[in-house]
């Protein structure tokens, strides 16, 4: 990249930009007439114009807004669902963040209780979702477990 970065660079870089394209660009770019490419910024230009569908969206920190708990969804997998589409967005700040998850839990105790305690960092929700999440894997596996009863046994 040193050598790259040097004065007079152009040809350099036109000449190195195909050695890391594969599959769909590099056909496009072996589809390139003779004489047509001036400048590197012209190629690089004309590549992100044929290319421009195929660019990997990033959300911004509004994007959160619409992840909501839904009506029977664990806070264990909520809290994955939230914590993936957070990766996505760049220089997050934290109280939006922590905002943005406590708006998208679904109304219940849970809710209330974060409401009532308001947790004033990312870690402290954490702690508190750690303990609402070992309640439901204790209620969840309770139902699992308990017997069947019969009507005879009733």
């Amino acid at each position: 990249m040193m050598f790259f970065n040097g004065a007079n660079n152009e040809p350099i870089l036109c000449r190195a930009f195909p050695t890391y394209l594969d599959g769909a660009a590099l056909l496009w770019f072996s589809k390139l007439s003779a004489g047509t490419i001036s400048s590197f910024e012209e190629l690089a230009r004309s590549f992100i114009d044929c290319f421009a569908a195929s660019r990997i969206y990033v959300h911004e920190s509004d994007y959160l807004g619409i992840i909501k708990q839904g009506q029977h969804e664990s806070l264990k997998d909520y809290m994955t669902r939230f914590s993936e589409a957070t990766v996505e967005i760049p220089d997050l700040d934290p109280a939006v963040h922590l905002h943005a998850l406590k708006t998208g839990l679904r109304p219940g105790k849970f809710q209330e209780t974060i409401a009532i305690t308001k947790p004033k960092s990312l870690e402290e929700f954490r702690e508190r979702a750690t303990g609402q999440m070992e309640i439901e894997e204790l209620r969840h596996a309770r139902r699992i477990n308990k017997p069947t009863q019969s009507k005879e046994d009733d």
